[in-house]
């Protein structure tokens, strides 16, 4: 068995800065579901102290306390209200209404809407938030707006706008990119170096190509996330990327842009095999994820998700520059089996050489 020479922060400090670590870094995404079977199973009270069972290097994210106006049960700061529903796979939040789906223009969104705004959060009480997990990667700040613009206007009507409503995309997303970036900074405030990296997200792939035109993510995405990529590294911070899908296209201009991380690696979509990735960026990004959710983790024998891992340190661990990930949030489906082999292996197999 390898020793735990590192603590998990350590060990993430190392990958991103292309140092040897003594093993792979490996990072735990799950819905509340699978991390309440996997205490049961592994018989843990705590999160950390699952965390220690499984060998993992899980990220510890800081968010400040919302103390604004009361917001009704169902919804969220921006007015959206959602529906728990319950699928096979787990219980989600769905979309239920869409505030700024009504109107038509710019002017009559100024006229008829007032934005959220950083004062509605306390900030102090982040350090806390960090007591007791020091010793693990710490995340906080960063941003996503086009989700929240889609919960904001529809999801069919978000993606209208980038033809039909270009002004009101440019209007809403400085907005939501706005209150990111002041969130951000108050953020890396309360715990100044103590932040290792902040997830400037977004998600342009689909299974078979990019669900954006490239121009429009360069027109309406790559600006605000520009921004918000120097503000991280100008503290030090590094930037996770996070776009599921099939996303080769964009990769050269994520690079560009600055972004340090790139997940989740969805090497089953098209463009994405792994040797590809590795040969053509590895030299520029670190990779995060590659574990398979729609077939191997969820549907494999514990013998295939053995044979990934392995093949994932082969390709894109070789030399470093990769944390062993499931490429999303391990589903309540998943085999509480094939959660215990992914991380046996990486544990077992994950010595960078």
């Amino acid at each position: 068995m390898i020793e735990e020479e590192m603590t998990p922060r350590e060990r993430w400090l190392a990958t991103l800065k292309r140092q040897k670590p003594n093993r792979v870094a490996m990072d735990y995404w799950a819905t509340p579901e699978v991390t309440e079977r996997l205490m049961l199973e592994l018989k843990c009270k705590t999160l950390k102290e699952m965390y220690e069972k499984l060998h993992v290097d899980a990220v510890i994210s800081v968010w400040p306390k919302y103390v604004g106006p009361k917001i009704p049960e169902g919804s969220n700061i921006y007015g959206c209200r959602f529906k728990e529903v319950k699928h096979k796979t787990g219980t989600y939040s769905e979309i239920i209404y869409s505030p700024l789906a009504e109107y038509q223009t710019v002017s009559a969104i100024k006229k008829h809407y007032t934005w959220p705004t950083v004062d509605m959060y306390d900030y102090s009480e982040i350090p806390d938030q960090i007591n007791g997990f020091e010793d693990y990667p710490i995340r906080g700040g960063g941003s996503e707006p086009f989700l929240t613009y889609k919960e904001l206007r529809g999801m069919k009507q978000a993606f209208l706008d980038l033809y039909l409503h270009p002004d009101i995309v440019h209007y809403c997303l400085d907005q939501l990119f706005e209150f990111c970036y002041e969130n951000t900074k108050l953020i890396y405030k309360q715990i100044p170096g103590k932040i290792m990296f902040s997830y400037v997200a977004e998600d342009f792939g689909g299974q078979t190509g990019l669900l954006f035109k490239p121009e429009h993510i360069r027109e309406f995405f790559l600006p605000g996330m520009k921004r918000m990529i120097d503000l991280a590294h100008s503290h030090n911070v590094y930037v996770f990327h996070h776009s599921d899908g099939s996303i080769r296209k964009i990769i050269p201009d994520m690079i560009e842009a600055g972004i340090d991380i790139l997940n989740p690696i969805q090497w089953r979509c098209k463009d994405m095999d792994r040797e590809t990735l590795k040969r053509e960026f590895g030299d520029r990004i670190i990779f995060h994820g590659a574990m398979d959710n729609q077939y191997t983790l969820a549907f494999g024998s514990e013998a295939e998700v053995r044979q990934e891992v392995r093949d994932n340190l082969r390709i894109l661990g070789k030399g470093g520059g990769y944390i062993l990930a499931p490429c999303h949030n391990i589903q309540p489906l998943t085999p509480t089996r094939n959660i215990l082999a992914m991380y046996d292996e990486g544990y077992k197999q994950g010595k960078i050489s």
